[in-house]
């Protein structure tokens, strides 16, 4: 019974010293660098990765996200809002899942076929009135203008 007692005071012991172990600090995620040949551009494109938003066959998430970037980009007011991907200087890509949102920036030269240059992606990313990876690409842009 002692013995029982003892390996009983023991782990409440070490289950009190856990907790009273301070929190490890939870850091934000890393601004990944936004690249310095798009700084200067001016004018942006805003579309899904299946179409844009007048696409019949995209999804209703998908043309939710596309309004909510332009949304976020008109009221940050760096770029001007293009609906023709011919005028502009930087494509945003967005798509828009249950489990995941991707805002992804592009070259407008050269796009379609080029690779992203910048992406961010996170749960909850792109929902109306709260767009985190908006606020990255943001925090990242003026990063890379320093």
């Amino acid at each position: 019974m002692k013995r029982l007692l003892s390996v009983v005071s023991v782990m409440v012991f070490l289950a009190g010293a856990a907790f009273a172990k301070p929190p490890a600090k939870v850091s934000a995620p890393n601004v990944q660098p936004f690249p310095g040949t798009l700084i200067n551009a001016r004018y942006v494109y805003v579309t899904g990765y299946d179409g844009n938003e007048f696409n019949s066959n995209i999804l209703p998430e998908d043309r939710h996200a596309i309004n909510t970037v332009q949304d976020a980009v008109q009221k940050w007011g760096k770029f001007i809002l293009v609906y023709n991907p011919e005028q502009a200087d930087i494509v945003l890509m967005v798509q828009s899942r249950p489990s995941e949102d991707v805002l992804a920036v592009y070259d407008a030269r050269g796009w379609p076929g080029n690779p992203y240059l910048w992406r961010m992606m996170g749960a909850g990313g792109l929902q109306e009135n709260e767009t985190p990876l908006v606020k990255q690409l943001e925090k990242a842009f003026e990063k890379a203008r320093r």
